[in-house]
């Protein structure tokens, strides 16, 4: 049965992950929805998402002020990994780091992006549902000189323990401002249809969405305890 995961850049909701949908599954305001946003300007009844064909297909249930992907207003469009949802005042991150990471590689070639970041066989392998070694993750780059980075769960740096309530405002504070100007960054981007062309390149989209991931996700652990990594 397939799932679907999304992630929630901006809104109230930001930094939650809504994990392994099972699709068809209805996005709106309403209790009965399977993706809840607590977003006034989102409809009760909003968004439904479903498979069709093989294809993961979004669909505008007439709202109220609509839906957008990729910067697009859409009435029905097909969701590939990395794409952003716009629905009210909050932006969702459709796909697993994993399923983000198989698409990026898939691109690469296709744009000529050979000199971008590689992308190492046990990555490809995390992607594809194949157990890497997180160890291969942490290897020096001999070309340039640099460690690679990846938004893997294993390769992320821990928060600090036992803040005290000044110090956890302090750091939300610091979370936050970077998360403004990541949106701003990303939030006039447009793509075409199928989603293969955007107007930042397409690594260095993909690279900026991990990055805005994280700080939502570190943001949403500080301000509630229960633990959300």
């Amino acid at each position: 049965m397939r799932t679907v995961t999304f992630l929630v850049l901006e809104g109230v909701d930001k930094g939650r992950v809504y994990r392994d949908l099972t699709i068809p599954v209805t996005i709106g305001r309403e209790e009965g929805n399977g993706l809840r946003l607590n977003d006034e300007r989102v409809s009760r009844y909003h968004a439904k998402v479903q498979m069709e064909d093989g294809d993961v297909i979004l669909t505008d249930l007439d709202s109220t002020n609509g839906t957008r992907v990729n910067g697009t207003a859409i009435q029905i469009r097909r969701l590939r990994a990395g794409d952003q949802v716009s629905i009210g005042r909050s932006m969702l991150l459709f796909g697993t780091m994993e399923e983000i990471a198989a698409r990026r590689a898939a691109a690469m070639p296709a744009h000529g992006e050979a000199q971008a970041q590689t992308i190492r066989a046990e990555e490809l392998a995390a992607a594809s549902g194949r157990v890497a070694a997180a160890a291969s993750r942490r290897e020096v780059d001999t070309e340039q000189g640099i460690r690679t980075w990846t938004a893997f769960d294993d390769d992320i740096p821990p928060l600090p323990q036992k803040l005290t309530p000044a110090q956890a405002a302090r750091l939300a504070e610091i979370f936050d401002y970077m998360h403004r100007g990541l949106t701003n960054a990303v939030e006039n981007i447009e793509a075409n249809d199928d989603g293969t062309e955007v107007r930042l390149g397409f690594g260095e989209w993909q690279m900026i969405q991990a990055v805005q991931m994280l700080l939502a996700r570190y943001g949403r652990t500080i301000a509630d305890p229960e633990p959300s990594m």
